[in-house]
């Protein structure tokens, strides 16, 4: 179900991203999700490197990610206590569908680490786009379990790979709010040549 907007514009200025804790059904279905990770990986790609990966975790997973999330704790942080490892139990099953994004930078290569980067922040952003063009709210969210070395050995394939987001896709359960956006002047300046 794609979004019914009136212009490329009013679409642009009405993408939000919804709590994943809040969403609710319905999601993507698995050809929606196919067309939404199609649409992300549409992104500037110095070098034609595909310097990312999707990583789809499947709702019949999610018993699975919330036990790896916990023996993750189990290993890296035997001191949290019973809420942390509730709310990590709860971050595994939130969203109606969750995607994984993986930074998978070629390494070695002449196109630098960086350019490789923000490629994969491209297709983090065409990845949100998509889910809100397709009707659907979304939610990037990093926390310690992008950073936990267990996590990411369940995860990355490759020595460089890192999780670059967990994304959560859903129906907002509620209506969504405009947060504060930056001044544009603190965020955009006219360029002065040196002397």
């Amino acid at each position: 179900m794609f979004n019914d907007l009136s212009s490329p514009l009013s679409y642009l200025a009405s993408r939000r991203s919804g709590r994943a804790r809040e969403m609710v059904g319905p999601g993507p279905d698995e050809a929606e999700l196919g067309a939404i990770i199609a649409l992300a990986a549409r992104t500037p790609d110095h070098g034609k490197l595909a310097p990312w990966r999707f990583v789809v975790v499947g709702p019949d997973q999610r018993d699975e990610f919330a036990a790896l999330l916990a023996r993750a704790l189990d290993a890296n942080d035997p001191q949290a206590g019973a809420a942390h490892r509730l709310k990590a139990d709860e971050f595994a099953r939130h969203g109606e569908a969750l995607v994984v994004l993986l930074s998978a930078p070629v390494i070695p290569h002449k196109i630098p680490m960086w350019e490789q980067e923000l490629s994969v922040g491209a297709a983090a952003m065409n990845l949100l786009h998509a889910v809100h063009a397709h009707g659907f709210v979304g939610s990037w969210l990093t926390g310690w379990a992008a950073y936990d070395p267990l996590v990411r050995a369940a995860f990355c394939t490759g020595e460089q790979e890192r999780i670059a987001g967990f994304f959560f896709i859903g129906s907002p359960g509620r209506e969504l709010e405009e947060r504060p956006r930056p001044v544009m002047t603190t965020v955009v300046r006219r360029w002065t040549p040196p002397l």
